[in-house]
């Protein structure tokens, strides 16, 4: 079965996450995907396949007899869709031959315009998979399971000798906790990779540091005919709060190495407000003075209006996997080479965000990450194509071929 095959079946299985949520896996129809997985990998013939009581799937393709020296590699991909958007009701379209214009998605009235992204017309000829432009498709990160269990029907039907591969898939990397509880040890390997990025040459290994912020302001409410010099309105303390921080170092103003503050919810009245933020950069000393700022800008205002009008609480989330990989680069370069070895120049850039393999790195497990051949994710727009899902399985077969010896 193609990779791409595979993707249609498992994005009609609604796993979306839930931010709110404070159970592990956040949503339980995670388990619904999670079980069909199960019951797939043992009629692949995937070895000690289980889910556990919080979604994970684990199962293990052991090495080829004599090939037992082999260092051991993962691949994990998660099972949980972004919040973002729709993820119920998958129905994927698909464009065989696609022309690289402009290309109506279903009835919807969106358009995936080639204005917008201009990589389209490099994928002219190729089977192209869309949504139907009323929910996201998926892909992320559906995509890299697919290719994960074609790799392993590839490995079990194949006669090419490789060393063992454990497989993992997660819930909930898309709200931050896809990594937290995977049993490390049972994994049963000292590399991985997660396949969870964009474009088939795409070679991540560095990712920001991130921090989560709420921001609450406590406001003075009185009549304000009798208001002077004692009123605090919150939502105008709120609005001060944030014209204080750097104005063009926001998501819209910054690419590549650069950090930014992302307001990303805000409410409130004169009594009370709340800001919600995130914050991001790669490298470690700036992101220890972003953090710093909004505590200064806190205190600034405390002393303006009074001690207790504004409290700052930050939650970390990611830290950049660099740091970790500095002492295995052979990750690094193995994928690398193999991305030539099959025609392509890699795409190796810092990515703007996380993956689970952040969390990993710092848990003990070095894990880089891959793309999946996919663009456009968490929204109606998100698409891929079958020939770039079957480049993936390939680097991912090439990658196991790197990691081979004979005992």
């Amino acid at each position: 079965m193609h990779a791409y095959e595979r993707l249609i079946n498992y994005v009609k299985i609604h796993t979306t996450s839930d931010e709110e949520s404070t159970t592990v896996p956040t949503t339980a129809r995670q388990f619904d995907l999670a079980r069909y997985l199960e019951k797939e990998m043992k009629e692949l013939g995937i070895s000690d396949v289980r889910v556990d009581d919080k979604s994970y799937v684990y199962g293990t393709i052991p090495a080829t007899p004599g090939y037992e020296a082999s260092t051991g590699i993962g691949f994990l991909a998660h099972l949980d869709t972004a919040p973002d958007f729709c993820g119920e009701n998958v129905h994927p379209l698909i464009h065989e031959n696609y022309d690289g214009e402009d290309l109506p998605l279903g009835e919807s009235g969106r358009v995936l315009s080639a204005a917008q992204f201009p990589h389209l017309k490099n994928l002219k000829g190729r089977t192209l998979i869309t949504t139907d432009g009323t929910t996201l498709l998926g892909a992320d990160d559906k995509a890299g399971i697919a290719e994960i269990m074609t790799l392993a029907e590839k490995l079990l039907t194949g006669d090419e000798p490789h060393g063992k591969v454990a497989i993992a898939f997660t819930p909930d990397e898309e709200v931050g906790g896809g990594a937290a509880d995977l049993d490390i040890e049972a994994f049963g390997v000292p590399y991985a990779y997660t396949v969870d990025g964009g474009c088939e040459n795409e070679m991540v290994y560095e990712n920001f540091n991130a921090s989560a912020a709420v921001v609450e302001i406590n406001g003075f409410n009185i009549h304000p005919g009798e208001a002077k010099d004692t009123m605090i309105n919150a939502a105008l303390v709120a609005m001060e709060f944030n014209s204080m921080l750097p104005a063009a170092e926001t998501p819209r103003d910054t690419e590549m190495y650069e950090g930014f503050f992302h307001l990303t919810d805000m409410e409130g009245n004169v009594e009370k407000a709340v800001l919600h933020y995130i914050i991001r950069d790669h490298d470690s000393a700036h992101f220890a003075i972003r953090e710093e700022m909004l505590r200064h800008i806190a205190k600034r205002l405390n002393d303006k209006y009074g001690e207790g009008t504004v409290q700052v609480s930050l939650r970390p989330q990611y830290r950049n996997m660099k740091e970790k990989l500095n002492g295995c680069m052979h990750l690094v370069d193995n994928a690398l080479q193999v991305i030539r070895e099959l025609g392509m120049e890699p795409d190796v850039s810092p990515i703007r965000g996380g993956t689970d393999g952040a969390q990993l790195s710092f848990r003990g497990l070095p894990c880089p990450n891959l793309g999946t051949g996919g663009y456009a994710f968490h929204g109606p727009y998100e698409h891929i194509t079958a020939e770039g899902m079957d480049t993936m399985v390939e680097v991912l077969a090439g990658i196991v071929r790197k990691y081979r010896k004979e005992g």
